[in-house]
């Protein structure tokens, strides 16, 4: 049994040695080569309309109270619209606008809030494009100032803080930038104490 394994085996590397061998006597009659070529083009991804605020936080700091209401002012960080649709993109008649609303500001040691009715801005453009189309909101005021002020009802609700009239008609010039004045009106008996708000602003199409 031992000695007919060992020869079998032997047989087999015999006959893989004799392929080899009519394998290599073959001769080649011709042959060539096939250049392979690709072409990838850039991606293009759809241009896009959207807003960015350089900062999470602002600090109010008291100036220009008087006796009966004490004043927090302070300034809100640059908000920047950025547009990078072509204007094939861009609907007939689009126009972009801003809004923006608070909440109340609550204490951290259990004060009664601040109504966002105390809470108001004056938008102000920093570059508003050389179109003239892009405009910043007015002014609101507090609920603490004159009655016959045309919007003393504070950031309770969506109040405009910038808008473009023709998205189309201002494409080519890329971005826009705005920030407000910030001011937090309240009666000179409020409690005293840390306290703290949000500023939500929203941009719409």
């Amino acid at each position: 049994m031992r000695i007919a394994v060992i020869t079998t085996a032997t047989g087999a590397l015999l006959l893989a040695g004799q392929a080899g061998i009519a394998a290599a006597e073959e001769q080649s009659h011709g042959g060539g080569e096939v250049d392979v070529n690709v072409a990838i083009s850039e991606i293009t991804e759809p241009g896009v309309l959207a807003m960015s605020i350089a900062g999470t936080a602002v600090n109010l700091t008291e100036n220009g109270s008087d006796e009966l209401v004490r004043q927090f002012t302070g300034t809100l960080p640059t908000v920047t619209i950025t547009d990078t649709r072509s204007a094939e993109e861009i609907p007939d008649g689009a126009a972009w606008y801003v809004l923006g609303s608070a909440t109340a500001f609550t204490g951290d040691a259990g004060q009664a809030p601040i109504g966002a009715g105390h809470l108001g801005w004056a938008p102000a453009l920093i570059d508003g494009g050389g179109s003239g189309l892009v405009a910043a909101g007015d002014e609101v005021q507090t609920v603490l100032d004159d009655d016959a002020a045309p919007d003393n009802v504070g950031l309770v609700d969506q109040e405009l803080f910038a808008s473009a009239f023709d998205s189309g008609e201002i494409a080519t010039e890329g971005s826009w930038t705005a920030n407000a004045s910030l001011f937090l009106r309240t009666p000179s008996t409020v409690g005293a104490g840390q306290y703290s708000g949000t500023i939500t602003l929203s941009l719409f199409e």
